[in-house]
């Protein structure tokens, strides 16, 4: 598996291409609305972008979506619990002052436990609700993508609409950490950690 960091927009939001070595197929999670950025990365992989994968719906992660599926014709992902917030997209991005995107006209959403292959790759989308009701990680092998949920020695914010403290608290201790202390974490913003490094050093939760 190869992992290819993106980061890009005013609030520096982490994308991530995720490819099979063996196909070139890729998939990117989240979508900051740098199109260049992403095609230009995709080219220098020679990866076959297949879908995006978002770990919610706040706008600074969706922007891009629309563009590339115009322009590529791949499918977006997100959970079911995040769809309203699409409803909004357009005054969000104005309300935190953005450029103007379109929201994408066509999303699938899914359940928790989702998964979707990747060549010889399989990716696990785990349910972790508390930044907002729709927010998931993706869990690739020793790589789980967990969006805004947790960060390094940090959490996601919980007072925008749809958070919930005590579900992050849950999300975190008992769907995140139990995967394991070797597991890397690369979060939608900011440095990657590990479980390991999280449950002794984040102020939050600790475990």
């Amino acid at each position: 598996m190869i992992i290819k960091t993106l980061n890009m927009g005013v609030f520096q939001v982490n994308n991530y291409i995720v490819m099979d070595e063996t196909t070139k197929d890729a998939a990117l999670i989240d979508a900051g609305g740098d199109y260049k950025m992403t095609m230009a990365a995709v080219k220098e992989l020679g990866c076959n972008l297949k879908y995006i994968l978002n770990t919610h719906a706040h706008m600074d992660h969706t922007a891009g979506d629309e563009e590339l599926q115009r322009n590529l014709g791949i499918p977006i992902y997100m959970h079911k619990d995040d769809g309203i917030i699409m409803t909004a997209f357009k005054e969000s991005l104005k309300m935190f002052g953005m450029p103007e995107y379109e929201p994408p006209e066509d999303i699938t959403f899914f359940e928790d436990g989702a998964e979707f292959r990747l060549g010889n790759l399989t990716i696990k989308a785990v349910h972790t609700p508390g930044h907002t009701k729709g927010g998931v990680c993706y869990l690739v092998e020793d790589a789980l993508f967990c969006g805004d949920t947790i960060f390094f020695e940090c959490v996601g914010r919980t007072d925008l609409y749809g958070g919930d403290y005590y579900q992050l608290e849950d999300s975190i201790k008992n769907k995140i950490y139990p995967l394991g202390d070797d597991i890397k974490l690369y979060p939608g913003h900011g440095c990657a950690s590990s479980i390991k490094h999280e449950k002794k050093n984040n102020p939050y939760f600790k475990a």
